[in-house]
């Protein structure tokens, strides 16, 4: 999966990373080595090697948003 700037991705439980209980984040940036994220329930930003957040993707623990979803929430 490409990963793109404006991305969002619903969070699941067990997505360790979680410490501000959000439901959702955005990527804010993407480089070669790193995602900057930033998630609902937090004014602060995180950054994450990009092989970390595809491993996460991959477990189901991040799941990208449709358009819809992105509507509704």
């Amino acid at each position: 999966m490409n990963l793109d700037k404006n991305m969002q991705f619903e969070i699941k439980n067990g997505f360790m990373p979680n410490l501000s209980r959000s439901e959702s984040l955005t990527i804010l940036e993407v480089n070669p080595n790193s995602v900057i994220i930033q998630m609902d329930k937090s004014n602060g930003r995180g950054v994450f090697p990009v092989e970390h957040l595809e491993y996460w993707i991959k477990r189901g623990l991040l799941v990208q948003m449709d358009d819809h979803q992105k509507k509704t929430s």
